[in-house]
C-alpha cells in the first residue's frame, strides 16, 4: 500500500524521498532537513539537546557529556509527530550523534493504538549501501520503478567520473578531515569516493566509522592534499574554525599547507549526507583532485581552496 503521509527524520532520507518524486507526500521532517528548499516549510519533529553554535571543541565536549550520561543528543517531538498521522517514518541506525535513532522513534510510536506507522531505518556504511537504501525507500513508498530510474541516473554519473579518473596516472595522497578539534578522519563512504575520483586516501577505512586521529599521524604521512569536511558544517562555518588548525605548530609545516592544497567542502550539504547528492560529492572531489580533467563546476558552492 502506497503511503500517503511520510515523516523523514534524516536529511539524506528526505532528499531520497524528493528525488523519487515523493516531496508532496512529506508531512514532517527533522530540524536538520533543509533540502530541497520547499521542504523547509514542513513542521520539524525533532530538536537538538546541545548548542550547535559553539566551536568544534565545544560541540565535541557537549556530545561526549551526553553520551557519557546515556542521554540523547536529540529529542523527538512526540505530540507533533502524532498530530501529523504519518503512514511511514524514516529514521536511521547508523550514528547516534548524527540524527534521531530508530530506538527513539520506536519508543515514540510504541503506545499509538489506532495509527501505528511503518518505521524504516537507514544505516549506510559504504557506497553500495547508499544505492541499496535508495531502493529500500523506493519500495517503502511503493515507487520501485522510480527508485531504479533514480539509481540508474546516479550510477551513470559515477561511471563518468570513474572512466575519466582511470586515465589519470598521478594520484595525489589525500587526508579528508571530518572534525577539526579533536581531529577525526572521514570514514564510511568517503574513502571509496576518494579512490574512485582519482586520489589515494591516507586515513579512514571504507565501510567503517570515521576514526579519531592524532596530529602526529597527519604529520607523519604528510598528504599532498587536505580536504576539510566537518560533519554538519558548511564552508563558511568551517572557515570560522580555521584558527584552530592554524594555531598548531605542525600546521604550517605540512606539504599541503605550503603548496596551497588545502580545501574546504560543504560537509553538511554533501559529504555527510548519504543520499542522491553523494554523487555531487564525488564530482566535487574529482574537481579538487584533478581540476584540469574535471573543471570547477562546483567551486564556490561545494568547495573552496584555502588562500
Amino acid at each position: 500500500m502506497k503511503p500517503q503521509r511520510i515523516v523523514s527524520l534524516l536529511p539524506s532520507a528526505t532528499e531520497i524521498v524528493c528525488a523519487l518524486g515523493g516531496a508532496h507526500l512529506l508531512a514532517g521532517r527533522s530540524h536538520e532537513c533543509d533540502f530541497p528548499e520547499e521542504i523547509r516549510q514542513l513542521p520539524a519533529c525533532t530538536r537538538p539537546n546541545i548548542d550547535s553554535s559553539g566551536s568544534s571543541v565545544e560541540i565535541d565536549r557537549q556530545v561526549k557529556d551526553k553520551l557519557q550520561q546515556a542521554l540523547s543528543i536529540y529529542d523527538v517531538d512526540v505530540e507533533q509527530l502524532k498530530a501529523l498521522k504519518p503512514d511511514l517514518i524514516i529514521t536511521q541506525a547508523q550514528c547516534e550523534v548524527c540524527a534521531v535513532s530508530i530506538d527513539q522513534v520506536e519508543k515514540a510510536v510504541g503506545n499509538w493504538t489506532n495509527q501505528r506507522p511503518k518505521v524504516i531505518s537507514l544505516s549506510p556504511q559504504k557506497l553500495a549501501d547508499v544505492w541499496d537504501e535508495i531502493r529500500a525507500v523506493g519500495r517503502a513508498m511503493d515507487l520501485p520503478d522510480e527508485g531504479r530510474e533514480s539509481l540508474k541516473a546516479l550510477k551513470l554519473r559515477v561511471v563518468n567520473i570513474i572512466e575519466r579518473a582511470c586515465m589519470i596516472k598521478k594520484r595525489p595522497t589525500v587526508a579528508c578531515i571530518e572534525w577539526l578539534e579533536p581531529l577525526m578522519a572521514a570514514g564510511n563512504w568517503v574513502p571509496e569516493m576518494v579512490d574512485l575520483a582519482g586520489g589515494q586516501g591516507l586515513f579512514g577505512e571504507a565501510g567503517k566509522h570515521s576514526p579519531w586521529m592524532e596530529w602526529s599521524e597527519l604529520v607523519a604521512r604528510d598528504p599532498d592534499m587536505i580536504i576539510l569536511m566537518p560533519c554538519g558544517f558548511d564552508i563558511e562555518r568551517t572557515q570560522t574554525e580555521l584558527p584552530v588548525l592554524m594555531a598548531r605548530s605542525e600546521w604550517s609545516k605540512l606539504k599541503a599547507v605550503k603548496e596551497r592544497q588545502v580545501f574546504i567542502v560543504d560537509g553538511n550539504q554533501y559529504f555527510n549526507r548519504p543520499g542522491p547528492r553523494i554523487v555531487d560529492s564525488m564530482e566535487i572531489l574529482a574537481e579538487i583532485l584533478h581540476p584540469k580533467q574535471f573543471g570547477s563546476e562546483h567551486a564556490g558552492k561545494g568547495w573552496k581552496r584555502i588562500q
